[in-house]
C-alpha cells in the first residue's frame, strides 16, 4: 500500500516538471524574441552587469595581478639589461673620445711643427720621443732615430716654440737626448733685443733657467727673448732658447741673478725636430729653401 502510494506520488511530480521545463523554454522564447525586436531587456542586462561586475572583479583580480607582476618582472630585467648596454656604450664613446682627444692635440703639435718648419733654412727631421728619465735631476729622453738616420752626437733638438736639447748619444736605432735643463746642460746665447751674448745653464727644474755670467750693468731685461749665438758649434744662431723672467741686480756681486723660462714646454713635447745644419751629416727629411 504504501510502495503504492510512493509511485503515484513520482508518477505525479513529473509531468509537472516537464510542465515546468515547457513553461522556462517557451518563456526564454518570448524574451529573446523581444528583447531581439526591441531591446525591453537591455536595462535590466545592464542592471545585472552592473550587479556581477565587483564578483568578476574580484575573480580576475588574482589573475591581472600576476600579469602585472610579471610584465613588471620582464621590464626590469629589460631595463637593466639595456642600462647595463648603455653603460658599456658610454664607457666605449668615452674612451674613443680620449683617444680623439689625445690625436686632436697631436695633430695640433705636428701642424704647429710643420709651421715651424717653413721658417726654418736649415734642414731637419721629425723624431718622437720613445723615453723621458724619471729621475728629476737627469734631464735626459730617448728618441727613436739613430746614426742611421744621420743623427750624430751634440745635435740640436728644436721644437714648435724653441730649443728642447740635444743628443749625447746617438745609437744605431735609437738615440739619447739631454734637455736644456738639465744642471749638467750650458748654451750660449744672445739677447735678441741687442745682441749682447751669455750661456743658459740648466737648473734641473723643468721650467726655469740661469744666466749665471751677466754683470749688474748689462743691458737686460725681463722679457727679453735669449736666442742661440751659433758660438760653439752645438746650435745654429737664432733658435728660441728661453724668455728673460727675473733680474735682480746685486750692487755687492759683480753678477746679476737671472732666471729665464724655456721657449719650448719640455715637460710636454712628444715630439722634436733634428737640426741638420750646413756640413752635418745628409738626411732624407731636408727642407728646400
Amino acid at each position: 500500500m504504501v510502495a503504492f502510494r510512493e509511485s503515484s506520488n513520482t508518477l505525479g511530480r513529473i509531468p509537472a516538471l516537464g510542465l515546468r521545463v515547457l513553461g522556462l523554454i517557451f518563456i526564454s522564447i518570448l524574451l529573446m524574441y523581444f528583447d531581439n525586436r526591441d531591446n525591453h531587456l537591455d536595462s535590466a542586462r545592464k542592471s545585472i552587469g552592473a550587479a556581477v561586475y565587483p564578483l568578476r572583479v574580484m575573480v580576475d583580480a588574482p589573475v591581472r595581478f600576476w600579469r602585472w607582476l610579471d610584465d613588471s618582472m620582464s621590464s626590469r630585467n629589460e631595463l637593466e639589461l639595456e642600462l647595463s648596454r648603455l653603460n658599456v656604450e658610454r664607457l666605449l664613446i668615452k674612451a674613443r673620445l680620449q683617444k680623439m682627444n689625445a690625436l686632436e692635440a697631436e695633430n695640433a703639435r705636428l701642424r704647429a711643427m710643420l709651421d715651424a718648419r717653413t721658417h726654418v733654412r736649415d734642414q731637419v727631421r721629425v723624431a718622437e720621443i720613445m723615453y723621458v728619465d724619471a729621475n728629476p735631476f737627469n734631464h735626459s729622453l730617448v728618441i727613436d732615430i739613430g746614426s742611421q738616420d744621420g743623427v750624430f752626437d751634440g745635435q740640436a733638438l728644436v721644437d714648435a716654440d724653441g730649443v728642447v736639447g740635444q743628443v749625447i748619444k746617438a745609437g744605431l736605432l735609437t738615440s739619447q737626448a739631454m734637455l736644456i735643463s738639465d744642471t749638467n746642460h750650458a748654451l750660449p746665447v744672445e739677447i735678441n733685443r741687442n745682441g749682447l751674448r751669455t750661456i743658459v745653464v740648466g737648473t734641473g727644474e723643468i721650467d726655469r733657467l740661469e744666466l749665471p755670467f751677466v754683470v749688474n750693468n748689462a743691458d737686460i731685461r725681463v722679457g727679453d727673448l735669449l736666442v742661440t749665438s751659433g758660438l760653439g758649434g752645438g746650435f745654429p744662431a737664432g733658435y728660441p732658447v728661453a724668455i728673460v723672467a727675473s733680474v735682480t741686480r746685486i750692487p755687492q756681486d759683480p753678477y746679476a741673478d737671472v732666471t729665464a723660462t724655456p721657449a719650448a714646454s719640455l715637460g710636454q713635447v712628444r715630439e722634436v725636430m733634428l737640426i741638420f745644419s750646413a756640413g752635418a751629416p745628409d738626411t732624407e727629411a731636408s727642407i728646400d729653401e
